[in-house]
C-alpha cells in the first residue's frame, strides 16, 4: 500500500543524529501544535517539488533541523553508549547521519501530492507534547485511508524539535532502538565492528543513490536533445 510507504518516509525523518543532548525547555500545546501544522505543510509542498535535486536538499535541511538528533542518537543505542568512546562516538555520529539520509531518499515520494494533513490535538506529557495528526491517502477516486500519527515534541535551545513518532501503538524510537541491538548483537557486542557494517551499509546506499541520479540525469539529457 502507497500508504505504507508514506510512514516509512515519516519514521525516515527521524534518524538524523547528533552526540551531546541539551537540557529540555518547557513546550505548550499551542507551540507544539503551531510546529506539527507549520512544519508539516512545509514538508507536503516540498514533496511536491518536481526538480528532485531541489526536494532532497529542502528535505534534508528540515530534517537535521527539526529534529532532535542529539536525543533520538543516544536512545537509539541505548545501553551500549556509555561503551563508546568519544572518538567512536564521534563516528557513529557522522556514519548514522549519511545513513539516515540516505534512506529516505531510496522511498518513492511521487505519491505525496495525493496526501492531505491536518491535527487533531495535542497532550502534554511532562516536558514533551504529544500532538495528533490525520493523513488522508488517496489512493484513487473511489478509495482512500486515514492514518493517525502521533508526533512527540520538546524544546531545546529555544525550538521545537520532533523526538519520536507513533503509528498506533508502534513508536519509531523503541523500532529503530530494536534494529540497532540487532545489528550490535550479530556484531558480537563489539562496536567496532557494528560502526563498520552500519558505514558499510551508508557507503553502499549513497553509492546506489549518486548511481541513480546519475542514470536519471543522463535520461534527461537524452530527451532533451531527441526534443
Amino acid at each position: 500500500m502507497k500508504s505504507n510507504i508514506f510512514l516509512q518516509v515519516i519514521i525516515s525523518c527521524l534518524v538524523w543524529l547528533a552526540i551531546i543532548p541539551a537540557r529540555a525547555e518547557t513546550l505548550s500545546t499551542t507551540e507544539a501544535i503551531d510546529f506539527a501544522s507549520t512544519k508539516g505543510e512545509e514538508l507536503l509542498m516540498t514533496f511536491q517539488e518536481p526538480d528532485l535535486t531541489k526536494r532532497y536538499q529542502k528535505l534534508d535541511e528540515m530534517f537535521l533541523t527539526y529534529i532532535d538528533i542529539d536525543y533520538v542518537s543516544r536512545f537509539v543505542v541505548g545501553k551500549y553508549w556509555p561503551q563508546m568512546s568519544d572518538e567512536q562516538k564521534q563516528r557513529y555520529r557522522d556514519i548514522f547521519i549519511k545513513y539516515g539520509l540516505s534512506y529516505y531518499k531510496t522511498l518513492p515520494l511521487d505519491y505525496a501530492k495525493n496526501l492531505t494533513y491536518e491535527i487533531k490535538g495535542a497532550e502534554e506529557d511532562n516536558k514533551f507534547v504529544n500532538v495528533a495528526t490525520n493523513v488522508h491517502v488517496t489512493l484513487s477516486e473511489q478509495e482512500g485511508q486515514d492514518v493517525t500519527l502521533i508526533f512527540r515534541l520538546h524544546k531545546v535551545g529555544g525550538m521545537v524539535k520532533a523526538v519520536d513518532v507513533k503509528v498506533a501503538e508502534s513508536s519509531l524510537l523503541l523500532a529503530y532502538r530494536s534494529k540497532f541491538y540487532e545489528m550490535i548483537a550479530q556484531s558480537d557486542g563489539e562496536i567496532e565492528w557494528f560502526l563498520e557494517d552500519l558505514g558499510d551499509l551508508a557507503a553502499s546506499m549513497e553509492k546506489s543513490l549518486k548511481e541513480e541520479a546519475l542514470k536519471q540525469q543522463n535520461s534527461l539529457e537524452f530527451e532533451t536533445e531527441s526534443i
